[in-house]
C-alpha cells in the first residue's frame, strides 16, 4: 500500500499484530460464552476503510480507526474492527510513536473489547 502524506506510522503491521495477539489472549479470559475462544486466522488489517481515516486530523477528530479483521470460533469470520483511542493512545498517535503500550491487559477483556455478532463488528478501546 502506498501511504498518502497524512499517513501515521503508529498504525502499522507491527501494532496490528500486537493487537491481534492481545485480543486472542483476551478471548480466553472473557466471561461471554459466545465469544470465548475466538481467535484469528487472518489478522487485523493495517489498511483502514479509507486512507484519510489514518490521518492525524481524522484520528484527532473522530478518535477512532475502522478496519477489517478475521476472528471467530474458527478464526475466519469477517469482522469490521473499530479501534477507539483513549487519551494516552491519542497522544502517541499524534506524535507518530508506537501504540503497542496502549493495548489494555488481556485479562480484562470485557472492559475493552465489545463484539456484536449480528453486525459482525468488534470494538476495542485503547488506553
Amino acid at each position: 500500500m502506498e501511504w498518502n502524506d497524512d499517513h501515521n506510522e503508529s498504525f502499522n503491521p507491527e501494532f496490528c499484530h500486537a493487537l491481534e495477539t492481545a485480543m486472542v489472549a483476551a478471548f480466553t479470559f472473557t466471561r461471554n460464552p459466545t465469544v470465548k475462544g475466538f481467535w484469528s486466522d487472518g489478522g487485523i488489517s493495517y489498511r483502514p476503510k479509507t486512507d484519510y481515516m489514518i490521518s492525524k486530523k481524522s484520528v484527532n477528530d473522530t478518535r477512532k480507526i475502522e478496519t477489517y479483521a478475521e476472528f471467530g470460533k474458527n478464526g475466519e469470520g469477517d469482522y469490521y474492527i473499530i479501534i477507539h483511542f483513549g487519551k494516552y493512545s491519542l497522544r502517541r498517535y499524534a506524535r507518530g510513536t508506537s501504540l503497542i503500550d496502549c493495548i489494555p491487559d488481556p485479562t480484562k477483556c470485557d472492559e475493552w473489547i465489545k463484539v456484536d455478532l449480528k453486525t459482525q463488528t468488534i470494538e476495542v478501546w485503547l488506553k
